[in-house]
């Protein structure tokens, strides 16, 4: 059993600091120095190409993140439009992260003169390893749990952390655990497949993350409890990721020459 000991880590003159945020700028951090290490070692990019590329990536990404989050709950924000503003509040999305970093990508790609497809492969290792360490966040926000368990590994929820149907319950299944594990492994293929150079055309590594995440991301919103928007009866991340699953085998059926 395990339980998240608070949200703040410690208030610096009546700033509160949030694991939240430290773990999410780890994360980043992480990923993007092992994104320019891998770029330089097996894409032939110049050392600190992705570095200087970061900034690209993590500012778009974070506008699509809570732009794509506010507009699954376009409710609240009607109502309450400027706390579309207060990230601080919480509230993105990785779905919308991808498509504003997708974004950053092509800008950066545009004024270096880098094909976008490198550019995203050499990504998406640092992305997949960011997102295994970034699920911590919501280990300390006590969010991104299942349904109640009594696992050795149980999550311990507080009771204002519970959804309405499940307050007599305490334990429940850490499913920010579940998606961080299969995160690294998803980490663990990718670097796999380039370092055995099975990989031989630029953006077909890219479309395998996006397979794998997304088969990952539907094991994980199956057994979660605070999904916010439902499309067609199902969590709006599962239908996303259906789709994404689709298009990116069709994509690289063609580009095999199977269609």
């Amino acid at each position: 059993m395990f339980t998240s000991p608070s949200q703040i880590i410690c208030t610096i003159f009546g700033v509160n600091i949030y694991y939240y945020g430290v773990i999410m700028a780890i994360a980043i951090t992480v990923g993007t120095l092992v994104s320019d290490w891998v770029g330089t070692k097996f894409f032939n990019l110049k050392k600190e190409t992705i570095i200087d590329m970061a900034p690209y990536f993590i500012i778009f990404g974070i506008i699509g993140a809570r732009l794509y989050y506010c507009a699954l709950n376009y409710d609240f924000y009607l109502r309450f439009p400027t706390e579309i503003l207060a990230i601080r509040h919480g509230g993105i999305s990785i779905h919308g992260a991808m498509i504003g970093g997708i974004l950053g990508l092509w800008l950066f790609s545009n004024r270096r003169g880098i094909k976008l497809s490198k550019l995203c492969d050499v990504s998406v290792l640092g992305l997949s390893l960011a997102q295994a360490v970034g699920r911590w966040g919501n280990f300390f926000n006590s969010e991104a749990f299942g349904g109640p368990t009594n696992l050795p590994w149980k999550l311990y929820i507080a009771p204002q952390y519970r959804p309405v149907p499940y307050q007599e319950y305490e334990y429940f299944h850490p499913a920010f655990l579940y998606e961080s594990i299969l995160d690294l492994v998803i980490f663990g293929v990718l670097f796999y497949l380039i370092k055995t150079d099975k990989i031989k055309q630029d953006g077909n590594l890219t479309l395998i993350y996006l397979i794998l995440y997304s088969i990952v991301r539907i094991i994980v919103e199956s057994i979660r409890l605070d999904s916010v928007r439902y499309v067609f009866g199902m969590p709006v991340a599962i239908f996303m990721s259906v789709c994404i699953i689709i298009v990116s085998f069709i994509v690289l059926a063609k580009r095999k020459g199977l269609l």
